[in-house]
């Protein structure tokens, strides 16, 4: 039997998988599994600088598919406008879907003692509880649910019956803790959360943090920044104040809109906190824009970054970050963490898109 095996769909699951693992005691370290699924992100070469850390057994490559790429299940996903017969739809949905990701699957998770998935919504989330592997569950984002409580949202409408189908018989499926096989899903702050969860168990991520080394730390730069010498070039003109005195401000990007509405929103952001200081700007690992173009002529952080790697570097300062939906709070490089919200978002988009928590 290996130890324990994680899969992750983004630059920040990979992050909290190495805090996690640097967290451990030396020993341990080395005997992890690492799976990056390529569903949702481009990890270019992230995998090959996390094998030459060591702190992996193994990295290995997942091309996991969304149901769309396999037509035959698209019958079960209309809704009937009969509650009965959708259910029925969904139970078979949940098992040709785990059944046909079967042979994609890249390691037999069966031979591992824990399996840790973040966004089990995802399809592993299926494979799993169909096949009957247990598994520990991760929050996708910092604080998410908080925000966006993704099970409550998609199955509103008689939740307790599909909780209970999914939790209890295993005929459906349902993401964030409700999948029968799922053990617990670890959270940062389970005091945020408006609906809590028996299998929620609260891990503040700014506790693992403060437990690293420098040395930890350096372990986790050289996975994931691709260009250090370019990085610390653009982190010196963001270290105290600079030849104009100016304040310097930071951007968050979201993947939010359309490409073309999202390029108005941060036009907007930049016109209203430009006169306020030097803007920079930190595109989201998924945001699809092209900021080096339309708005080069502001310094840019790498994407790929996680912003939380930034606390790294003592020398960094800013005088305000700025966010749209991200949550800012674990920042700690910034006098002022302005997170915009979905008031902001209200003027560019129906409400109804970004107010999720709302409608449950």
């Amino acid at each position: 039997m290996k130890e324990r095996i994680y899969i992750c769909h983004t630059y920040y699951h990979v992050y909290v998988t190495f805090l996690k693992e640097l967290n451990r005691p030396r020993e341990q370290r080395g005997q992890a599994t690492l799976v990056l699924s390529s569903l949702s992100i481009d990890f270019e070469r992230l995998g090959e600088r996390i094998e030459a850390t060591g702190l992996f057994e193994a990295v290995i490559p997942f091309d996991e598919k969304r149901d769309t790429a396999f037509p035959e299940l698209a019958r079960y996903r209309q809704d009937t406008g009969n509650l009965v017969k959708n259910l029925v739809n969904r139970v078979k949905f949940t098992r040709k879907f785990a059944r046909a990701l079967a042979p994609t699957i890249p390691v037999n998770l069966r031979e591992y003692g824990d399996v840790y998935v973040f966004c089990d919504s995802d399809p592993i989330g299926y494979y799993l509880n169909v096949y009957r592997i247990p598994y520990h569950a991760l929050e996708d984002g910092l604080n998410c649910l908080k925000n966006y409580d993704a099970a409550r949202y998609d199955n509103r409408g008689h939740f307790g019956l599909k909780a209970f189908l999914s939790e209890r018989c295993n005929l459906i499926f349902i993401q964030n803790g409700y999948g029968k096989y799922c053990k617990d899903m670890e959270v940062n702050d389970i005091s945020l959360l408006k609906y809590p969860y028996r299998k929620y168990v609260q891990q503040p991520r700014q506790e693992l943090v403060e437990r690293l080394t420098q040395e930890d730390k350096d372990i986790i730069l050289r996975a994931f920044v691709r260009d250090m010498e370019g990085l610390k070039a653009q982190l010196g003109g963001a270290g105290g104040d600079d030849a104009s005195g100016q304040d310097k401000i930071l951007i968050l990007t979201d993947p939010l809109c359309t490409l073309e509405i999202r390029e108005r929103i941060f036009r907007d952001i930049i016109a209203r906190f430009e006169p306020e200081g030097k803007i920079f700007l930190k595109p989201h690992p998924r945001d699809e824009l092209d900021y080096r173009t339309l708005f080069g002529e502001y310094p840019q952080f790498d994407a790929t970054v996680p912003m939380e790697m930034l606390n790294f570097f003592p020398g960094i300062h800013f005088k305000k970050v700025v966010a749209v939906l991200t949550e800012v709070g674990a920042i700690q490089f910034a006098e002022e963490k302005v997170r915009l919200g979905e008031a902001f978002m209200d003027k560019y988009e129906d409400p109804l898109i970004h107010r999720q928590n709302e409608q449950i």
